[in-house]
């Protein structure tokens, strides 16, 4: 019968880790565990005594002294405004014809012309007018462009003056007869009529391979 030797834990001799006393930057550091990109931080206040001021201090004198308070953002004497959105930060497509109209200026016209797409002023007779031009893909396409832009403006006061120049253009026109020249209306228009869907009336642009 085969006998069980035994062998006491203490027989066995661990030598000694010699350590440095300080050790190397971990190398692996870079692939730290992050938690997944849907995990959210919560942020919890803890209730108690206390302002509950986390890792904040007390500014040194120094710093008082230098009035640093003064260039940094957020100081308590700043004075903050909500400003109103103008008429210039208004989509003019979200605004109504007035019934009393002003003549516009010269400048003020061609600011908001950069407002609308593919408009231009044009002076015939001696009235500056707003002016827009479209090349369609054909004679049908143009019928089909003005019936899209009386949709849009039938129940506006302010219509625009549309003609269909064969065989494929559509030219409109606005101005405000009432103070012979342009006024805001024009340009609300003129604008309501830049969202008109156009992409199935215009000519298709060839692709080069």
């Amino acid at each position: 019968m085969a006998s069980i030797t035994t062998i006491a834990r203490s027989s066995f001799s661990t030598p000694p880790l010699n350590l440095p006393s300080s050790f190397p930057p971990n190398p692996c550091r870079k692939n730290m565990y992050a938690p997944p990109k849907h995990t959210k931080l919560i942020t919890l206040a803890i209730e108690g005594e206390g302002d509950n001021d986390f890792g904040a201090r007390d500014p040194f004198p120094a710093e008082i002294e230098s009035n640093f308070g003064d260039k940094v953002l957020g100081f308590g004497s700043t004075e903050h405004k909500i400003l109103i959105p103008n008429l210039a930060a208004l989509s003019l497509s979200r605004l109504e014809c007035s019934n009393k109209p002003f003549a516009l200026s010269e400048q003020d016209a061609q600011n908001l012309l950069r407002k609308v797409v593919g408009w231009r002023l044009s002076n015939e007779g001696g009235m500056v007018r707003l002016q827009c031009l479209w090349k369609l893909k054909d004679f049908k396409s143009g019928v089909e462009l003005i019936n899209r832009i009386y949709n849009v403006v039938e129940t506006i006061e302010h219509l625009p003056n549309l003609h269909l120049e064969p065989p494929n253009q559509v030219r409109a026109e606005l101005w405000t007869p009432s103070i012979g020249g342009l006024s805001m209306n024009d340009f609300i228009v003129a604008a309501k009529i830049d969202e008109i869907k156009t992409s199935d009336l215009v000519p298709r642009k060839r692709a080069w391979a």
